[in-house]
């Protein structure tokens, strides 16, 4: 009979899962999988996440990269990953615009993921060739007025953030442009520095190097409100210029398999707080040009209510595109 009992006991656990005195299991990492190649900017945010949150998880944090597919395929892997905490997954504002660029996507993107916090904001700069006429934002609006139909848009390929700043700025201009897609940022800046396309809109972390050498015309910045940044603080915001609204910042956020056992998902957004007050994180974050998170979406339910909102703003003007990834 005792041993009945036991046998009993051993499979009510099994079935109900782990739980926050399972975690972390012993000699078990915390893996942070990254659905882009080692070296990019996500991937350099997770290794530094990793690092600032080993201490409060007390276990190794590793990050690993499942590329490809926009990130799609990463994501999928996740949401089907164990649901014991070791497996969490970090991705940018394409967790919200893959809904609308993919139309067959094999997960739901606001069902299938346990939200754990947001990690940062990286601001965007939009920004010219070299030989551009126009020096500052008036005089490109006015430029663009004159050119329509002769203007080229550069991108980092279909679903980069660059791509996603270039459609938002048509729409808000209510101009079309020629968007010509790059295999990565770094050929696309190329061929902007050296003239071969005109305008191209991207991340701080990608552009502030070019903006300080003047290798690039800068004209605005994507976000609320204006920069800190000593090479960025002239800048004026693309709001303040006339685009009312306009907004657009390649955001970070933590994410667990569906069904990972609350317990569980409240330690890790606990350790994620305490990576997000992390002076040395802090400072890696401000040297990559992003903001980390301190306000409310750093909790679980601001983050989900978030990206939310990010799939209703970001579905229209995808669609208005017409430009699917699938």
């Amino acid at each position: 009979m005792k041993k009945l009992f036991a046998l009993s006991v051993l499979a009510l656990v099994t079935l109900t899962g782990a739980n926050a005195a399972d975690f972390p299991i012993k000699d078990k990492p915390v893996t942070i999988v990254v659905p882009f190649a080692a070296g990019g900017p996500t991937d350099r945010v997770a290794r530094d996440l990793a690092e600032a949150m080993r201490k409060p998880l007390g276990t190794t944090v590793v990050v690993e990269n499942v590329a490809g597919a926009g990130g799609t395929i990463g994501a999928n892997k996740v949401a089907k990953a164990p649901q014991d905490g070791h497996t969490i997954f970090l991705h940018h504002i394409g967790m919200a615009t893959s809904p609308a660029l993919y139309r067959k996507l094999p997960y739901n993107t606001l069902e299938d993921f346990e939200y754990l916090g947001m990690v940062n904001d990286v601001p965007m700069t939009l920004i010219g060739r070299p030989t551009l006429p126009a020096n500052n934002y008036k005089e490109l609006a006015t430029w663009i007025e004159q050119n329509k139909g002769k203007i080229n848009l550069g991108n980092a390929g279909l679903g980069a953030a660059s791509h996603l700043c270039g459609l938002m700025f048509q729409s808000a201009l209510k101009v079309d442009m020629t968007t010509v897609p790059y295999k990565g940022t770094a050929p696309a800046m190329n061929d902007l520095m050296g003239g071969q396309i005109d305008l191209l809109c991207d991340q701080t972390t990608n552009t502030t190097g070019q903006i300080e050498g003047k290798t690039v015309k800068a004209f605005a910045v994507t976000t609320a409100k204006r920069l800190t940044t000593p090479a960025l603080k002239d800048l004026p915001t693309l709001q303040e210029s006339g685009l009312k609204g306009f907004e657009v910042t390649i955001w970070h956020g933590l994410y667990a398999p569906k069904g990972t056992p609350a317990d569980i998902t409240t330690q890790i957004n606990k350790a994620l707080k305490v990576a997000l007050k992390d002076p040395e994180f802090i400072k890696k974050q401000q040297a990559l040009g992003a903001v980390v998170v301190s306000d409310k979406r750093a909790d679980a339910a601001e983050h989900k209510k978030f990206v939310a909102a990010e799939i209703a703003k970001w579905g229209p003007v995808i669609q208005a595109a017409g430009v699917y990834a699938d």
